[in-house]
């Protein structure tokens, strides 16, 4: 990791702190950006979240894909940890802490709120930001596209079901285009435009016109976080710097579920004697969320000034330093794991 990387913890920071101080500054300026909306999905966002993942997208080769079928443990840890751990375990702390723990602060409507909201997150494990992590890792990036393909394949059969289930709602509006709309955003489309990129600096100038590609747009991928952390608390700057306290409650479920659902799978794939470069980013799909989603659909579903879009923003204050804190225990612990055959 560069110099820049390595301090990314304090960028995150400022940019909080900048999307904060703009958010109150110029709020009509982020009303305007967050009005860019296209089936609930903030186009501004998407933008970002793309130039975020398209310089990993360019390293995946499909050529190896045939070898994931060899590794299947890696596949089976991510779908155990994310479709049957950790939306329940979300559910359950969300209920211990807000339904009795925090009960005395906060008031019962508004408690309801902000568990749908750590319920949405919950149940929507990470698409695009785990690319960035898995790079972070050295991981397998073609091990980790069939990881966050076969995941999104299941978002779109179980998030409706798992989300009513857990918040005893049975008819619930679930945007369907918005779901489709935010796979082909941030999958689909990077993908597609990756691999034509690919080809044409393999065929132009080999192996070093890639490496050089991608040493040129890498810094995008860093920029692209940086100003989404930006957008993210400029739309709900007012409402955090008025309550800090409750922002605080709502962070304590979620510090407590991200470490716990990222060192079960970690353990369970060195226990499994999975590949680290497999391990890794098999353990930190589950631990982020696809909050782009959990944002529109709590937005969507009860409202932009809700309690659970709330929540859900949380989950970004929360997800960006602990999950680079976990990538930097994931890179001390490399030799903890089996080298790849």
């Amino acid at each position: 990791m560069g110099r820049f990387e390595r301090y990314l913890s304090v960028w995150v920071a400022l940019a909080i702190g900048a999307g904060l101080v703009l958010g109150s500054v110029v709020p009509g300026v982020f009303a305007g950006l967050a009005a860019l909306e296209v089936a609930s999905v903030n186009l501004p966002v998407a933008v970002l979240i793309w130039a975020m993942v398209f310089p990993m997208m360019v390293g995946v080769d499909f050529g190896a894909l045939g070898g994931v079928a060899t590794r299947p443990k890696g596949l089976v840890i991510t779908l155990v940890v994310n479709w049957l751990v950790k939306p329940f375990t979300m559910a359950a702390l969300g209920v211990l802490f807000f339904n009795h723990v925090f009960a005395p602060f906060i008031p019962p409507e508004d408690a309801q709120m902000y568990l749908a909201g750590v319920i949405l997150l919950g149940a929507a494990p990470c698409t695009a930001m785990v690319f960035v992590w898995s790079n972070m890792t050295k991981g397998d990036p073609n091990y980790t596209l069939v990881q966050v393909s076969v995941n999104d394949v299941v978002l779109v059969f179980a998030f409706a079901p798992i989300v009513a289930l857990l918040l005893g709602v049975t008819d619930i509006v679930v945007p369907w285009e918005t779901l489709l709309l935010s796979v082909a955003l941030y999958v689909v489309i990077p993908l597609a435009v990756g691999v034509v990129v690919r080809k044409r600096l393999l065929d132009g100038g080999g192996a070093e016109a890639l490496a050089a590609f991608q040493a040129r747009v890498k810094p995008a991928s860093v920029a692209g976080l940086l100003l989404t952390v930006v957008l993210l608390f400029g739309f709900q700057g007012r409402v955090i710097l008025e309550t800090p306290l409750v922002i605080a409650m709502i962070a304590v479920p979620l510090l407590i579920q991200s470490y716990g659902v990222f060192f079960v799978a970690y353990y369970a794939a060195k226990a499994w004697r999975v590949p680290h470069e497999v391990a890794a980013p098999c353990a930190l799909i589950g631990t982020s969320n696809f909050f782009e989603l959990a944002v529109a659909v709590a937005i969507s579903v009860f409202g932009l000034g809700s309690g659970a879009a709330l929540a859900t923003v949380v989950g970004v204050l929360v997800e960006v330093p602990v999950m680079l804190s976990l990538v930097a225990f994931a890179n001390r612990t490399r030799g903890w794991f089996p080298k790849s055959p």
